[in-house]
């Protein structure tokens, strides 16, 4: 009989969640704090999706908290393909049980899914924090990724209302105990985020640039704000490698 593989957890803070991304946890004092919301906000190919992805899988494989995905802007073949890129098997964490992709975005656009998790009534908040409920307490999620807002903020369009439907789920997240990553796409580097209230509805702001300087373009990440944390007040490079982000934290970029 074929011994059940075991995860060897690390040790940390417990009142902090290791994001387990190389070089970023240390600009903030370990990792987020625990069942609390962050927003990750930064324009197109800055690699907010998987910032996001990242974070869960760790979670999964290097801290034994298991995870829920929201893909509200990618079919989860989709993710699943792409993340084999870094040698992320989100299939097998999901047969164990100890990863749930909700697919948010086949309905919102017409087309049929054969998911296990469907989220059937498109930008229905309360139908997707009871779908959230169900999960967590299926698999005892401790870590969540909304992969984006910024499909969501398009379907209501009122800022009032995105400040008030965000604010239902992110707190709807961390009473379930969840510390969970909303991902936001800025078109503006001078707003921290798209619709300006998603940095008022979560505890902190973490942006991810993708600048172009004279012949290439260069990223950097900045934590914008982190409530109730210590964090570098600095702007650092970083990487998308073979294994994922990589953030130099001892290295900084200057702006003119």
């Amino acid at each position: 009989m074929a011994e059940k593989k075991q995860i060897k957890t690390e040790k940390t803070d417990s009142k902090r969640v290791p994001t387990g991304i190389a070089g970023f946890d240390e600009l903030c004092g370990g990792g987020l704090l625990r069942n609390r919301t962050y927003l990750v906000s930064g324009p197109a190919g800055a690699g907010k999706t998987i910032f996001g992805l990242q974070y869960i899988y760790n979670g999964i494989t290097k801290y034994g908290e298991n995870g829920i995905i929201i893909a509200t802007e990618e079919r989860p073949e989709q993710i699943r393909e792409n993340v084999k890129m870094f040698g992320w098997d989100f299939e097998a964490l999901e047969e164990e049980g100890k990863l749930a992709i909700v697919d948010a975005c086949s309905t919102k656009i017409g087309i049929p899914s054969h998911e296990k998790y469907v989220d059937v009534r498109p930008f229905d908040m309360r139908s997707m924090m009871d779908q959230i409920i169900a999960i967590q307490d299926e698999i005892d999620a401790k870590r969540a990724v909304v992969d984006g807002t910024t499909s969501i903020g398009f379907y209501l369009q009122d800022p009032a209302k995105i400040r008030v439907e965000l604010l239902k789920l992110s707190t709807t997240l961390e009473i379930l105990g969840l510390t969970s990553i909303m991902t936001c796409e800025i078109v503006d580097e001078n707003m921290p985020s798209r619709f300006g209230v998603e940095t008022f509805v979560t505890e902190g702001t973490i942006l991810m640039y993708y600048k172009r300087t004279d012949s290439v373009r260069v990223r950097s990440i900045e934590i914008f704000k982190m409530r109730g944390s210590d964090h570098s007040k600095n702007i650092h490079p970083y990487e998308i490698t073979t294994n994922g982000i990589v953030v130099h934290p001892h290295e900084e970029v200057y702006t003119a």
